[in-house]
């Protein structure tokens, strides 16, 4: 396995934010370099080990979904900034393939979610209410059932360390106002729904993802942050998906899986995985990118 990048240290710019993957750097006063680390969390817990290759997985499949939606909403990348007008030759190594200079632009406080099947806390939201986020859906779905058209469930951002919260559209309106929040869930559905076929040819069903949008100085809308990755998106293998079970994902539920059977109470720090873990959630990563991006 390559060695893995776990933590960045540039030097060269200063440091805004460490979250629980990306590194977050101050280029000048309207530009961010984010680089994509290795990092792996599960169950809110960063991992002592890191999976090698993981953040350039997430960010080549981030900058093919944004090209090629570019068309409709823009995004946040900087093509024209160079790594090397700003870091070292050695930075850039460290770095490259995993770091990208995006524009500075006002993040929009709520994650939009669209949910094409039935999954996670959506099905436990539909068996308790009927339902998701005060959307109704048909009875008698299942597990994993594909819904009859996908759906908008928007989360209202927490604070660092704390859980999104499920809201419905009416909570996100009194928050965004009526256009911003109807402009956004627009663009979600749109996007998803492109998305969601295109992948499917692919043999990969998208069964739900979560967006992030900015705005620029003039308050036009921008596609931030990760895009349709395994990170931010759950991948099934159409083959091996049918209703009443959860599908097998690409992505780190293999890590998930095996910290199940470990004598770990969820705090920090998390159980050392074994490299065989690693290896195989890795593959996972790669399998997915290049079946989704390779022509």
């Amino acid at each position: 396995m390559n060695a893995p990048l776990h933590q960045s240290q540039l030097a060269s710019l200063p440091l805004v934010h460490r979250g629980k993957v990306r590194d977050i750097y101050a280029v000048g006063d309207r530009h961010l370099l984010i680089v994509t680390t290795d990092r792996l969390s599960a169950f809110d817990v960063i991992l002592p080990r890191p999976v090698p290759g993981k953040g350039a997985v997430l960010t080549r499949v981030t900058e093919f979904w944004m090209r090629r939606f570019a068309d409709r909403v823009p995004h946040q990348m900087a093509p024209d900034m160079r790594l090397t007008d700003w870091l070292t030759p050695a930075e850039c190594g460290e770095v490259e393939g995993r770091a990208v200079i995006v524009r500075k632009l006002r993040a929009i406080p709520v994650e939009c979610v669209a949910r094409g099947y039935l999954i996670g806390s959506g099905w436990k939201d539909y068996r308790a209410s009927g339902g998701v986020c005060g959307i109704a859906l048909p009875a008698g779905l299942q597990m994993a059932s594909r819904l009859p058209q996908p759906i908008f469930t928007p989360a209202d951002k927490a604070p660092a360390g704390q859980h999104d919260e499920n809201i419905d559209f009416a909570r996100m309106c009194a928050r965004l106002g009526d256009t911003l929040a109807a402009q956004l869930r627009e663009l979600t559905l749109a996007i998803y729904r492109e998305a969601a076929a295109y992948a499917l040819q692919r043999g990969i069903i998208v069964a739900d993802t979560k967006f992030e949008f900015g705005q620029d100085d003039d308050g036009k809308v921008h596609l931030i942050d990760e895009v349709l990755t395994p990170d931010s998106s759950r991948f099934w293998d159409a083959q091996g998906w049918r209703e009443g079970i959860s599908p097998p994902s690409f992505d780190k539920q293999i890590v998930r899986d095996w910290l199940e059977t470990q004598p770990w109470n969820k705090q920090a720090p998390g159980p050392w995985l074994p490299d065989d873990i690693l290896q195989r959630t890795a593959d996972r990563y790669r399998e997915v990118e290049q079946r989704l991006t390779q022509a």
